[in-house]
């Protein structure tokens, strides 16, 4: 890395830590200035894209998933940090699990299960929205399990 003060070649790490899921910020000394300075390194990742139910293909974003986590999440206990470690968690799944595409019915799923280990009204907000429930049938379709679950507790 190259000093951005005296432009020498040489420079050592001073500290590094993980500051977001794929970044890495690195404090650096140039070795003949002595000056420090910060630098923040990202994955470079190939873009992913996801393969739509009618068969288009959009670039990855993890900000659609938050978006609809928040809306499932509305007026219920559950934190920011919460919904970020959902994100994050699904991000790093599609990542390590896909090169090039994913289904969206994969990403949807995902959320699902996270959803339903957290709070189950939102998992059954989510999932409405998500499967496309007609009616009412499809709600008891879905609480069914949900519901005998609870029983054996």
């Amino acid at each position: 890395m190259m000093c951005h003060y005296c432009q020498h070649g040489e420079t050592k790490v001073v500290d590094s830590r993980e500051t977001e899921p794929f970044v890495v910020r690195r404090r650096r000394e140039c070795l003949q200035c002595g000056r420090r300075f910060t630098t923040y390194e990202k994955i470079e990742e190939s873009p992913v894209k996801v393969i739509k139910k009618d068969g288009s293909r959009v670039p990855f974003d993890r900000e659609k998933i938050r978006i609809g986590l928040e809306k499932a999440c509305y007026k219920r206990p559950i934190s920011e940090d919460q919904i970020e470690a959902i994100v994050s968690q699904i991000e790093i799944d599609i990542y390590d699990n896909f090169e090039r595409e994913v289904p969206s019915e994969y990403i949807g799923e995902r959320v699902c299960k996270a959803l339903k280990e957290v709070d189950q009204v939102a998992y059954v907000r989510f999932a409405s929205v998500y499967r496309e429930f007609k009616d009412v049938n499809d709600f008891v379709e879905e609480l069914g399990p949900i519901l005998r679950a609870a029983r054996r507790r």
